[in-house]
């Protein structure tokens, strides 16, 4: 991953609204959510949710699919573990305990 999209991704996440969005629809999964529900369940005026779903469309963290009169938002599992795998690449590295690393492994449950 380049560093400029590291940083745009990790911008989009770096605002309450957004992240605590961004987390909801992990737990949701692949199927994702409709935006009336997203707002509903976080209690973010639609408008506003407009605006933050943009946003982390825009960082490439979202992918969205109309059903119907809806449009359902799911987390971009592929982006998510790229950055996490971004953050992580190195870690340990140049440390004597890096054999013994215990930092989490990227998800790959999804």
């Amino acid at each position: 991953m380049e560093l400029e999209t590291a940083v745009v991704r990790l911008s989009a996440l770096a605002q309450n609204s957004r992240l605590a969005v961004f987390r909801l629809l992990v737990q949701k999964g692949p199927a994702g959510m409709p935006a009336g529900e997203i707002a509903e369940h976080l209690g973010v005026a639609p408008n506003a949710l407009s605006f933050h779903l943009k946003e982390l469309s825009h960082a490439g963290l979202l992918t969205s699919r109309p059903e119907g009169r809806y449009i359902y938002y799911a987390p971009d599992f592929a982006a998510m573990n790229a950055l996490l795998g971004f953050l992580t690449d190195n870690c340990c590295a140049g440390s004597p305990a890096a054999a013994e690393c215990t930092a989490p492994p990227v998800c790959d449950a999804c």
